[in-house]
C-alpha cells in the first residue's frame, strides 16, 4: 500500500503522516526534486521533523524521479509506504495508475491553520505572519494556477477536515476511519456490485428518489435496474407519474403509481430462466414490500442493501419466513470527512 498525502499549510498533513508512521509502521518516500517542482511548504508550514517510535525504523527513501520510486514499491507493494511530495498532475497521474495507490488529502479552517502556523512560529522564535499574509501564502499554496496544489486535493479518493487540536482526538478518528482498509485500493465484491447500482441508480427518472439495483450470480452480472415509468411512457421527471410528481409521503399512494422499481427493472431484464439459486440483489436501497414479495417468487437467495427505507422492517421478515439472507453493506468512507474535535 502506498498512500499520498497532500494539504493545505498547517492542515495537519504532517500528524496524519506522523499517526501513520508510529501506528501503522508506514515509511517515507521522497522525490528528490520536489521543491523545485513546488512552493516550498517545509519552510511555509514550519513543521517539526518527523520521528519514528514503536519499532519504526523511520528510514526514508529518496528517488530522483517518480518513475524510479513507483518501480521501487511496485516490488514491495505488500508493505506500507508513505509520500507527500505529491506537486503536480503528471505525477498523481502516474500513482493513481498503480492498484497500490490511494491518494488522502487534509484540509482546516484558515483560522484554525493560521493559529497553528503562529505557534510553530513562536517555537522556532519566527516572527508570525498577519492573518492577511498567512491568507496570501496559503492561496498561491492552493490556488496558483501553475504549482497550486487545489487540483490536486480536489482528486483525492479520502478529503479529511481537521478543525481539531487534540492528537488523542486526531488519533481517534483516524483509527475509526480505517485507512488502511484493503477495500481502499480495490473494492470487495460487495463494494464493487453496490457501486455499480449506485451508478445505476444515476440513470433514475423518478421524481420521489433515485434508486438503483444490480443482479448477480456467482460474481457475475446478469442484469441491472433503476426505477423509472415504463418504456414508451412519459418519463417520471416529465410529469409522466402523477403519483411521484403530487409529493406523496413514502408508502403513500403506491397503487396510483406508475414507476417501476429498480428491483423490479432487474428481475424483468433478467427473465425467471437466468435467475436460480445462489443469485445475489444489490440495492442502494434496502427493497420495499412489494418488490421483496417478487424477490422472494424467482428464487433469489440474498439481497444486499445500503441504505435504509421505511419497510425495511417488514421486508426483513418476508425474507427470513422465505429463507432469503438479507443484510447492510456499508463501504469504508470516502469523499469528505469530518474528523471529531474542534480547535480552541
Amino acid at each position: 500500500m502506498l498512500i499520498g498525502l497532500c494539504g493545505g499549510i498547517c492542515a495537519g498533513k504532517s500528524s496524519v503522516a506522523e499517526y501513520l508512521v508510529e501506528e501503522y509502521g508506514f515509511r517515507r518516500l521522497r522525490l528528490r526534486n520536489a521543491e523545485s517542482l513546488a512552493f516550498n511548504e517545509e519552510k511555509l508550514e514550519a513543521r517539526q521533523p518527523l520521528h519514528a517510535t514503536n519499532g519504526s525504523t523511520g528510514q526514508e527513501y529518496a528517488f530522483s524521479d517518480i518513475d524510479s520510486l513507483i518501480n521501487f514499491v511496485t516490488k514491495r507493494w505488500r508493505e506500507r509506504w508513505l509520500i507527500t511530495d505529491i506537486w503536480n498532475e503528471a505525477v498523481l497521474d502516474s500513482l493513481l495508475r498503480r492498484p497500490f495507490f490511494f491518494l488522502l488529502s487534509v484540509d482546516a479552517p484558515v483560522s484554525v491553520r493560521w493559529k497553528r502556523y503562529k505557534e510553530r512560529c513562536l517555537q522556532r522564535s519566527e516572527i508570525p505572519p498577519t492573518l492577511e499574509d498567512f491568507v496570501i501564502r496559503s492561496d498561491a499554496h492552493l490556488f496558483d494556477p501553475v504549482l497550486g496544489l487545489a487540483k490536486l486535493i480536489d482528486r483525492a479518493q479520502v478529503r479529511l477536515i481537521n478543525p481539531t487540536s487534540s492528537p488523542s482526538d486526531l488519533h481517534l478518528a483516524l483509527q475509526n476511519l480505517d485507512l488502511t482498509n484493503e477495500e481502499r485500493l480495490r473494492p470487495s465484491w460487495d463494494q464493487y456490485f453496490m457501486e455499480l447500482a449506485s451508478l445505476a441508480s444515476q440513470r433514475s427518472n423518478c421524481m420521489k428518489r433515485r434508486v438503483g439495483s444490480v443482479l448477480v450470480r456467482e460474481r457475475r452480472v446478469i442484469s441491472t435496474g433503476y426505477n423509472g415509468t415504463p418504456r414508451h411512457l412519459k418519463n417520471c421527471n416529465q410529469g409522466g407519474c402523477p403519483r411521484c410528481n403530487d409529493g406523496n409521503n413514502a408508502g403513500m399512494g403506491l397503487a396510483t403509481c406508475l414507476c417501476i422499481h429498480a428491483e423490479e427493472n432487474a428481475l424483468l431484464e433478467a427473465g425467471r430462466e437466468r435467475i436460480r439459486e445462489g443469485s445475489v440483489l444489490y440495492c442502494d436501497t434496502c427493497p420495499c414490500l412489494t418488490c421483496s414479495i417478487k424477490i422472494v417468487q424467482v428464487g433469489i437467495s440474498e439481497v444486499v442493501y445500503s441504505q435504509s427505507y421505511s419497510m425495511d422492517a417488514e421486508a426483513a421478515t418476508i425474507f427470513r419466513e422465505a429463507g432469503v439472507h438479507l443484510r447492510q453493506y456499508s463501504p469504508p468512507r470516502k469523499g469528505l470527512v469530518f474528523l471529531a474535535g474542534a480547535s480552541h
